[in-house]
């Protein structure tokens, strides 16, 4: 009698035991978690984000699955925006509506950010921009399904501008990218030029992408500012230094590349590029975590990763544990775990994401070295400050978030 009753509560113990294993399971709706990487694959924006994105993506859900060993399936899909919101939205509707996509992740282009936004906002389904940088993406049309993690206009503004007015850059000139990401950086940068006793003496519109910059760039040289702001990323960006060389206007006027990336140094080379400022996110060669992330990028793509590739990672990375810490990948539950719980990784230290939805870090303003100074393949930057994640961004009390309590 003695021994049924123990084989008895043996069982019950063992069904007691399995049962809380199976409540315990991860609940992902279909089956599977899906992450649709939405960049630009074949245009301006496509070395700095594109490609080595999908791979810095890949590489983050196959770290998460080898370290944290979770209950559930992940997959990765991408495709070409073409940086045009309304393939970028019409994407966004079939991936969640057909392809069963839970996060949409990269989405560099501001006007493909806003786009797919209100798409994830309205189907409940997260979105994690890397790429994108305008304000506003945190600021006036922030969304409770959104999280942008890399950088954004402000904090650019607020490491590139003001380091060259304080170098003696006193008047401004803005070559400017016709959008609303350039709009966004020209605005955010005159505020820090005007800050600090600077003056803007005007600015000129070029469409995106353009390949042609030479009148843009005599309204600039006619204009005898100090220094000419450019307000565009990526090729437009190339494409403007090479050009402002061409017709003499530097090293007569400096160019203060708002928005630069190693991708653009290592194409133009750091005789055209060597004592410039720039501000980033993140820099391959910045300490031990870094470079043996970014080696490991590099056997797969041969070229050391961007802040938007970086950030991309780190952002997936940290979504993944979000879902298997909540223990579901229900939007509101796994935004919410993601912004309970602090970023220390590789890319950020005690990054925290804020009610707005912006991700919070440290950012550096870097100097392009000069040729000599370089010692090994890549070796393009002087970190010469590092700015503090609550001064690199734009404040709570300044914002215009709906989801901010005041």
């Amino acid at each position: 009698m003695k021994r049924k009753l123990l084989s008895v509560l043996i069982c019950a113990a063992l069904i007691i035991h399995v049962s809380a294993i199976a409540g315990a399971a991860t609940k992902v709706s279909d089956g599977v978690v899906k992450i649709g990487v939405l960049t630009d694959m074949s245009g301006t924006y496509s070395d700095l984000a594109g490609p080595g994105s999908l791979i810095a993506v890949q590489m983050a859900v196959a770290d998460f699955i080898a370290k944290e060993k979770p209950d559930f399936k992940i997959e990765v899909i991408s495709a070409d925006h073409q940086n045009k919101g309304d393939i970028a939205a019409i994407k966004a509707r079939e991936w969640i509506d057909t392809e069963k996509v839970d996060v949409i992740v990269d989405l560099v282009t501001t006007s493909t950010a806003l786009a797919v936004m209100k798409v994830a906002k309205e189907k409940d389904r997260i979105t994690l921009v890397s790429g994108a940088a305008s304000t506003p993406i945190t600021n006036e049309q922030c969304t409770d399904t959104n999280v942008h993690w890399t950088y954004d206009t402000y904090a650019l503004a607020v490491g590139t501008g003001k380091a060259v007015v304080k170098q003696g850059g006193k008047t401004w000139f803005f070559l400017t990218a016709d959008y609303a990401f350039g709009k966004s950086l020209e605005k955010d940068t005159s505020d820090v030029v005007l800050e600090e006793g600077g003056k803007v003496l005007g600015h000129v519109l070029h469409p995106f992408p353009a390949q042609d910059f030479s009148s843009f760039l005599l309204q600039a040289q006619s204009s005898g500012a100090q220094v000419i702001g450019l307000a565009n990323a990526g090729n437009d960006t190339i494409n403007a230094i090479k050009q402002a060389a061409e017709f003499g206007i530097t090293p007569k006027q400096s160019l203060a590349g708002l928005l630069m990336f190693i991708s653009d140094v290592h194409s133009l080379g750091l005789k055209a590029t060597q004592g410039m400022y720039l501000t980033t996110g993140f820099y391959w060669d910045r300490d031990a975590e870094t470079r043996a992330w970014s080696k490991r990028f590099f056997e797969k793509k041969n070229r050391q990763p961007t802040m938007v590739q970086a950030g991309d990672y780190s952002a997936v990375y940290h979504y993944l544990k979000a879902i298997k810490a909540a223990g579901t990948d229900d939007t509101k539950g796994v935004i919410a775990k993601m912004k309970a719980t602090p970023i220390n990784d590789f890319f950020a230290k005690n990054g925290k994401i804020r009610v707005d939805g912006r991700m919070v870090h440290d950012m550096y303003l870097a100097q392009v070295k000069k040729p000599a100074e370089s010692k090994y393949p890549w070796d393009y930057y002087h970190i010469r400050q590092v700015i503090p994640a609550d001064q690199a961004f734009l404040p709570l009390s300044k914002s215009k978030c709906p989801l901010v309590k005041k």
